[in-house]
């Protein structure tokens, strides 16, 4: 398992049985509402916030400032770099620490971190020997232990700049809309993936730079944006809680 460094957010576990470079396609997937029920951001600060002994209102006031940005029509980029301003001076390896026990609570919730459909599917791709692949605005603290949980090879988030084991609070590259687009195809470049042999999961209008860039995109749940360019072009849809 490949930890993040200060210019990329990445997690490994190999498939079992398969040698470097045989995997010809994979699935990539956006994690967010797509193969989780929650904004991982969000329910990761509120946890590491408790755990540091912060009072709710700490981040009830942080998240208020995060959403009145999105109310008020800001970019997600720029509402993503907001967050990570708001981590400088954390350690990586607290952030580590808080977002494996924040996961592990997520898994003892009722129903589980994971929407039953993209979670079945991607473990699916694992078993067929497909590659999987996760690409997020989040970051390594939540991407680590969802990518270690569910199979997957490789997780891509965004990459916050860490001087001495420390968030700046500086973002490099928020992967967001047309960052994960360009990560399909350097990942396929990098790893021989034929893109038209590849799966793509997405739940949001701003994940269509990363359907877009492959030949069986899957539009999940009920967003009006991406649920009329699916049906525009004959993607294949499914509910984010159920069947195709």
């Amino acid at each position: 398992m490949t930890v993040m460094t200060a210019t990329m957010t990445a997690a490994r576990t190999p498939l079992a049985g398969t040698a470097a470079g045989a995997v010809a396609a994979a699935a990539f997937s956006d994690v967010d509402e797509t193969l989780i029920r929650m904004k991982s951001m969000f329910r990761f600060l509120a946890f590491h916030l408790r755990r540091r002994g912060e009072p709710p209102a700490t981040y009830e006031r942080l998240a208020e400032g995060l959403r009145e940005a999105a109310r008020r029509g800001e970019p997600r980029e720029r509402t993503n770099r907001r967050y990570y301003e708001l981590l400088a001076g954390e350690s990586v390896a607290d952030l580590e620490r808080s977002g494996r026990s924040w996961f592990a609570h997520e898994r003892e919730r009722p129903g589980g971190p994971y929407l039953p459909a993209v979670a079945r599917e991607l473990r699916g791709h694992r078993a067929a020997g497909h590659s999987v692949v996760l690409l997020s605005g989040s970051f390594f603290a939540c991407l680590q232990p969802i990518a270690e949980d569910i199979g997957a090879d490789h997780a891509l988030g965004s990459r916050p700049v860490v001087r001495r084991g420390l968030l700046t609070g500086e973002v490099l590259v928020p992967m967001i809309g047309a960052a994960k687009g360009r990560a399909v195809h350097v990942s396929a470049a990098l790893r021989g993936f034929d893109l038209a042999a590849c799966w793509g999961y997405g739940d949001h209008s701003s994940d269509l730079a990363l359907l877009s860039a492959v030949g069986r995109p899957v539009a999940v749940g009920d967003d009006p944006e991406l649920a009329a360019h699916a049906r525009r072009h004959g993607w294949r849809t499914l509910e984010a809680g159920g069947h195709a």
